[in-house]
């Protein structure tokens, strides 16, 4: 990561060996990445963990199942909102 600084980072919440909040923390320790946005994806979007995810720095979640075809809308329509505040 970090010779790749990328404009968004799309991360799973359940991932094996380290989850996604835990890595977003863990990329933030990274200066160049420490400002780069993060959107969720999960399948546990109960109102409480959707605001536990956004009061952790995300900037967005996404729910599982999504649509493959949507999918980039999705992205697209979260950067959006996160540039339009």
């Amino acid at each position: 990561m970090k010779a790749f600084v990328p404009d968004l980072i799309l991360l799973d919440v359940m991932m094996p060996d380290m989850d996604g909040p835990t890595t977003m923390r863990e990329l933030r320790k990274i200066p160049d990445l420490a400002n780069t946005p993060v959107v969720f994806l999960t399948a546990k979007v109960q109102p409480q963990e959707f605001s536990a995810y956004l009061a952790l720095g995300a900037q967005g979640v996404i729910a599982k199942p999504f649509d493959p075809m949507k999918l980039a809308d999705e992205v697209h329509a979260v950067w959006e909102h996160m540039r339009n505040g």
